[in-house]
């Protein structure tokens, strides 16, 4: 990739671990010397808590106590600093059934712009909530230059990076995106991986093993490279995620 203000939109089937991976290639992109942000797209405003070590307040709900006075709003305001010096954005969403998460997502975006935050970043991860299939849904794909599919070795993972891949390759009509491929997390196996890409010719930038610890460090509220500080054995597992930055630099 040729890293310029670059967007990447992670996606993935609800449930598969993508805050987990994209809290982890943060890092590993700030660990190779880039300024890194990332934006949260879900209304549990969950994305960053293994960067924060907390829930931080969204986009959404420090507007609406400003009454969407943009001029009110400083960038302090909704970006906080997390671990390994990723910058982290909540944007939060609507009550169920009450609007278009999709909206929020260009609310961010134009907020961002608005404090000329958009702008300074070497790379955006957007985090993007599973299980929808609204237009909204894909919203981030508009701002994006990238796509990361997250999944795992089972079918109904696979199903949705299939129709994932089947919105990328409809937007990319009418703006520049790229699929940048598949992560496959924790899965022991990757035979159906494998014949997917197989029939669907995509990159695969790693499948990382099953290993317990990437789910207790949801649990801990602390990223793998955080953990790694005080156990180091599993700095081989931070390797995987320093890897798929490398693929993303290279």
């Amino acid at each position: 990739m040729e890293l310029c203000g670059t967007k990447i939109a992670i996606y993935g089937k609800g449930g598969i671990g993508k805050s987990t991976t994209s809290c982890n290639i943060s890092i590993a992109l700030a660990r190779r010397g880039k300024r890194v942000l990332q934006i949260g797209c879900d209304p549990k405003h969950d994305s960053t808590f293994t960067l924060t070590g907390f829930l931080i307040p969204t986009i959404i709900d420090t507007l609406q106590s400003r009454d969407y006075h943009y001029e009110d709003v400083w960038p302090e305001d909704v970006t906080y600093k997390g671990y390994g010096g990723v910058d982290c954005v909540e944007a939060g969403g609507p009550p169920a059934g009450a609007g278009c998460g999709g909206y929020v997502v260009g609310e961010t975006v134009k907020l961002l712009k608005e404090l000329n935050a958009f702008y300074e970043y070497d790379i955006i991860l957007f985090d993007v909530l599973g299980d929808v299939v609204c237009g909204g849904f894909a919203a981030p794909l508009n701002y994006a230059d990238y796509c990361i599919i997250i999944t795992d070795n089972g079918f109904d993972a696979l199903f949705a990076a299939n129709r994932i891949a089947a919105s990328v390759r409809e937007k990319a009509h009418t703006h520049p995106l790229r699929l940048a491929g598949l992560v496959g997390n924790r899965t022991s196996e990757r035979d159906l991986i494998d014949k997917y890409v197989e029939a669907c010719p995509m990159p695969v930038l790693e499948v990382l093993p099953l290993i317990g610890d990437i789910r207790v460090s949801r649990v801990k509220g602390k990223t793998l490279f955080e953990m790694a500080e005080s156990q180091p054995s599993l700095n081989y597992v931070c390797d995987f995620y320093l890897s798929i930055a490398d693929q993303i630099l290279s």
